[in-house]
């Protein structure tokens, strides 16, 4: 089992990066949300520069707000800089796009996207569509220095429900997970990848969940606000998500929220509908905004976390293993980010 860690993209805190190296951490993803976040490229630019072992990438990059030339073009200067440790994760923009007021990209255009990108980042030609044209496009000086197409960019397809996957399936070296840190789930997610790709094995296709762990005390529970100042931002960015998929497509929140759900969502449209993109994401995996602490009970936490002592935490990751899953990387709240890594690197490690 890799464990991996994803950031938040921060211009000015690249030793981040260089700390989960010392540690062992095996992937550092920076994330990509261009209206809370620094600028994924640029933080990556300096996190290759500052590190040598650990792979970095986007975890995971937009479709909907770059053009796949652009994107390409972008990952193969990373590569240039830290060649053999770049990899590419890319999604719809669940995030990103809804933070400007607009819904991801639609699933057909983000599989014709994936393909472009593809061949674009194998240094191949590509029919590249862009505003309503079509042409063919190819780097033209892929041997002087400025990119690198090799060693190649694994992609990996950020999917979160079964067409997405299908998706992810067809075009992708391995899936990015948002789903509960279960086992079961992590079964059914090869299973549907499968149906799609019958060549899809835990093998042969990587698969990555994200989440964030806590190393619990002994005699700590999940209602420690220790817990809560560490994973938090994790667990409410999780309503985040499930509020945009009741709002946009009248999909029910999991019956694990229908306790908070109504409050939730009166707090959420106290703002006006045509500001509300604005106020839904505040604090997006960093932090949680003082409207909405009371919606992180140890519930949510420990549905989208994983809390428990070193010995649980290692037993838990050894389940997800056993069920075909590669990689968790982890995302904790910003003010202890630093903390979460080490307790997991110095308790949790040298267990696995």
């Amino acid at each position: 089992m890799e464990i991996g860690v994803c950031a938040a993209a921060k211009i000015d805190d690249i030793g981040y990066a260089v700390l989960a190296e010392e540690l062992g951490y095996s992937h550092f993803w920076v994330a990509d949300s261009q209206m809370i976040w620094s600028d994924c490229y640029a933080t990556l630019a300096l996190v290759a520069a500052a590190t040598s072992r650990i792979q970095i990438g986007t975890g995971v990059a937009v479709a909907g707000t770059r053009p796949a030339a652009v994107q390409a073009a972008a990952m193969a200067t990373i590569n240039q800089l830290a060649p053999g440790r770049t990899f590419c994760g890319i999604g719809t923009g669940n995030t990103a796009m809804r933070i400007m007021g607009h819904k991801p990209i639609p699933l057909a255009e983000f599989d014709d996207y994936l393909v472009t990108m593809r061949a674009l980042m194998d240094g191949q030609e590509a029919q590249v569509r862009w505003r309503g044209a079509t042409a063919p496009t190819r780097h033209l000086m892929p041997s002087s220095g400025f990119v690198a197409f090799e060693p190649r960019i694994p992609l990996y397809v950020s999917a979160f429900g079964p067409k997405a996957m299908a998706v992810a399936a067809r075009r992708g070296d391995g899936v990015v997970l948002g789903i509960p840190p279960d086992p079961a789930a992590v079964t059914g997610v090869y299973r549907r990848l499968a149906e799609t790709n019958p060549a899809v094995t835990p093998e042969t296709f990587h698969s990555c969940l994200l989440t964030t762990m806590v190393v619990l005390q002994p005699g700590e529970t999940a209602a420690s606000p220790r817990v809560f100042d560490e994973a938090g931002s994790m667990a409410i960015a999780a309503l985040h998500y499930a509020y945009e998929q009741y709002r946009q497509y009248g999909r029910q929140a999991p019956p694990a929220y229908a306790d908070f759900w109504p409050e939730y969502v009166a707090a959420v449209e106290e703002t006006p509908e045509e500001r509300r993109h604005l106020r839904i994401h505040a604090g997006h995996n960093c932090w949680v905004i003082p409207e909405e602490e009371r919606f992180v009970t140890p519930e949510l936490l420990e549905r989208t976390c994983m809390v428990g002592t070193p010995a649980e935490l290692a037993a838990k990751l050894r389940a997800l293993e056993a069920a075909g899953l590669r990689q968790v990387m982890i995302l904790p709240s910003l003010a202890t980010k630093e903390k979460v890594l080490r307790d997991v690197a110095e308790q949790v490690f040298p267990l696995l």
